[in-house]
C-alpha cells in the first residue's frame, strides 16, 4: 500500500491533510482534521505515510467488537473441534459482546480487556450473586488472544492488543486428592462383588490413567486382549450437553497403552457380559462398538458417567473423589512407584513432559529428595576406593 499526502487549511482555519491512497486496483483518500498547527499535521502525516510503506497501517473500519467476533468465531469453525468451538462461542456470548460488544474494533484497547476483566472478576456470575473465577477469565482472555491474533493477520488490527492487557492468574493451585493403592483395591473389590456393570471401566481407568472422554470412546475394534495394548483414537465429548465423538486433542493424545493382565480379565468378562445383553436386547442394540456404552449400545453420557463413579464412592463409603481423581491416583501412585515420569507422560497422554512433572509437582518434589541422598551414597561408597 502507498500514498500521496498534501496539508491545507480547513473552513475552520485549522490544518489538516489529506493521503491519496492507492492499494491494488483501487485508489481513495484518508482525511486527518483539527490540527492546531501545520508543523503537527505535518508530523501526523509523516507518521501515517511511515506506517502505509511498512505495512503497520490498518485501514479505519466501524466494524465493533461484536460484528468481528460473531464473523470469527463462524470462520475458525472448521479449524478447532466441535466443543472448543462451542465453548469459545459461549464465553464471547454471555461474557464478551454483552459488555463490550459495541466498541469499534479498532477502539478496544489493553485498558478496555483490562476493565472486562475486573468486572467478571467481580461479579461475572450469571446464575449467583459474585464473580467468574481467574481461570475462568483468564480462558477468556486466551480466546480473545487468538481472535485479535487473527484480526492483526487479516489486516483488521496493526498489532494484537491483547498482549498487552493484563489477565488475572490462574488463582491458587487446585490440590490433588487421591486415594491410596489398598483404597483403590478395595474398591474395585467392592465393585465386582456388587455386580458393578462399570466395575470393567473403573478397574480401566485406575489401571492406565485413561481420560474419562477416551475409556467413553474406546472401540473393541481398538482393544487388542492377546497383545495387552489399545489404542486411543476416538473420545467422547459433549456440546452443548450433547454427547459427541470426538478425537484427541494433542498428537501425544493419540497413543498406544499396555494393559495388565488383571485389566485384561476384567475386559474379557466385561465384553461376554456385553454380548449376552447384546442378544437379549437384539434389534434394539445400536451398533457403535464401543466398550462401554449404555444397555442398547448408544454412547454414554460423560457428565453421567462421572456421577455414577461418585454415587458408588459415596455409597460404599470410601474417601471423597472425582473420576479425573482416579486418574491422578494412577499417576501419583506410577511416580511413587518409580516410574520414570517420561513413561507417566506418554502413558496419561500429556503433550510434554513439563505438564506431567508440573501437574504431580507434590510427587516429584520427593523424588528429588529420595534422588538427592541415592547419589549421595553412591558417592559416600566410592570413598574406600581412594
Amino acid at each position: 500500500m502507498s500514498g500521496r499526502g498534501s496539508i491545507k487549511k480547513d473552513d475552520s482555519g485549522r490544518w489538516m491533510f489529506v493521503v491519496d491512497v492507492s492499494a491494488g486496483q483501487g485508489r481513495r483518500q484518508v482525511r486527518r482534521r483539527g490540527f492546531e498547527t501545520k508543523k503537527a499535521a505535518q508530523e501526523a502525516l509523516t507518521q501515517l505515510l511511515t506506517e502505509m510503506r511498512s505495512g503497520a497501517w490498518v485501514e479505519p473500519s466501524k466494524q465493533t467488537l461484536a460484528e468481528y467476533l460473531v464473523e470469527w468465531t463462524e470462520t475458525i469453525k472448521s479449524t478447532v473441534r466441535e466443543s472448543t468451538h462451542f465453548s469459545y462461542g459461549r464465553n464471547i456470548r454471555l461474557h464478551v459482546i454483552p459488555r463490550i460488544g459495541q466498541i469499534p474494533l479498532q477502539e478496544v484497547d489493553a485498558g478496555v480487556l483490562n476493565s472486562l476483566y475486573a468486572e467478571l472478576l467481580r461479579d461475572g456470575h450469571r446464575t449467583k450473586p459474585g464473580g467468574l473465577a481467574p481461570r475462568t477469565v483468564r480462558y477468556i482472555h486466551t480466546i480473545l488472544h487468538r481472535a485479535f491474533r487473527d484480526a492483526t493477520r487479516w489486516g483488521r488490527l496493526s498489532r494484537n492488543i491483547a498482549d498487552a492487557a493484563d489477565p488475572p492468574r490462574g488463582g491458587p493451585r487446585v490440590e490433588i486428592v487421591t486415594w491410596s493403592a489398598e483404597s483403590v483395591g478395595r474398591f474395585l473389590k467392592q465393585s465386582r462383588h456388587e455386580g458393578d456393570s462399570y466395575v470393567a471401566a473403573w478397574e480401566l481407568i485406575a489401571t492406565t490413567g485413561m481420560r474419562r472422554g477416551e475409556a467413553l470412546g474406546l472401540r473393541w475394534a481398538d482393544v487388542d486382549l492377546d497383545e495387552a495394548v489399545l489404542a486411543i483414537r476416538q473420545t467422547v465429548v459433549t456440546v452443548n450437553h450433547e454427547v459427541r465423538y470426538g478425537t484427541p486433542k494433542t498428537k501425544a493424545g493419540n497413543r498406544r497403552i499396555d494393559l495388565d493382565l488383571r485389566t485384561i480379565a476384567a475386559l474379557r468378562a466385561h465384553r461376554k457380559r456385553q454380548n449376552e445383553e447384546r442378544l437379549l436386547i437384539g434389534t434394539g442394540w445400536r451398533e457403535n462398538d464401543l466398550v462401554f456404552c449404555k444397555v442398547d449400545g448408544e454412547p454414554l453420557h460423560p457428565d453421567h458417567f462421572s456421577r455414577e463413579f461418585v454415587r458408588r464412592v459415596a455409597r460404599w463409603q470410601f474417601p471423597k473423589l472425582s473420576l479425573q481423581g482416579l486418574r491422578h491416583t494412577w499417576a501419583t501412585l506410577a511416580l511413587k512407584a518409580g516410574v520414570h515420569p517420561k513413561v507417566v507422560q506418554e502413558r496419561l497422554g500429556h503433550s510434554t513432559i513439563a505438564i506431567t512433572l508440573d501437574t504431580y509437582s507434590h510427587v516429584t518434589a520427593g523424588m528429588q529428595a529420595d534422588a538427592a541422598a541415592t547419589v549421595a551414597e553412591i558417592i559416600a561408597g566410592t570413598a574406600h576406593l581412594e
